[in-house]
């Protein structure tokens, strides 16, 4: 599996990208890599944004793993996994002095993945509405002492994400990362004005 590195979408040319942070963003299921790629003009100026693709088509857009026979919530890790290890190849490709997550739903997913795949790698992440896929993994046990600062967010409308799967990521954060949980009364599964603020003042504070 593999990303198709020509329908990422960047903020800066590429004579414009070396010697700065990086902030990778992933989208939720169904969707495209020009979705979150919408808030990028308020977000954090200092790092270069990269929008990128999920690599398989279903449901009229992009997934990260399909959903196709899966119960909502368990997803097969395996298929995360191998998704998580696209995005490792990718960044394997690039140089930048750091490098940050932000993810909704699936793409949440992912950012919090990618720090079991990596644990070291990632200077902070930022889950919308998403959630720990399993709860255990590998590379937990390095995550329970770098803790990296991760911006959690979820409201308590969403119709989409099962409780137990919010349970299970509310068990596991605390002692794998620097938390920061912001819940958001009667908010669905999108995200809000003030969630934007918080998460903005994050990524301000963490993703240098």
């Amino acid at each position: 599996m593999k990303l198709d590195t020509s329908a990422i979408i960047w903020s800066a040319p590429e004579r414009e990208r070396a010697g700065r942070p990086l902030l990778v963003l992933m989208h939720g299921y169904g969707s495209h890599e020009g979705d979150l790629f919408g808030m990028s003009p308020g977000l954090p100026l200092e790092p270069v944004i990269a929008s990128v693709r999920a690599p398989l088509a279903e449901s009229g857009g992009f997934a990260w793993w399909s959903l196709a026979g899966q119960a909502p919530g368990v997803p097969d890790v395996e298929a995360v996994d191998a998704a998580a290890s696209a995005v490792i190849d990718w960044l394997d490709t690039l140089e930048y002095t750091s490098v940050s997550l932000l993810g909704f739903s699936q793409g949440g997913a992912m950012s919090l993945q990618l720090l079991r795949h990596d644990p070291t790698r990632f200077t902070s992440a930022v889950c919308l509405s998403g959630f720990i896929p399993s709860m255990e993994h590998d590379g937990d046990s390095v995550l329970e002492t770098v803790k990296p600062p991760v911006f959690w967010g979820r409201g308590t409308a969403d119709p989409v994400i099962p409780a137990f799967a919010v349970d299970r990521t509310a068990e596991w954060m605390p002692s794998h990362t620097s938390a920061t949980t912001r819940i958001y009364e009667g908010l669905g599964h999108s995200i809000s004005t003030e969630e934007l603020a918080d998460f903005v003042a994050f990524l301000g504070e963490h993703a240098a």
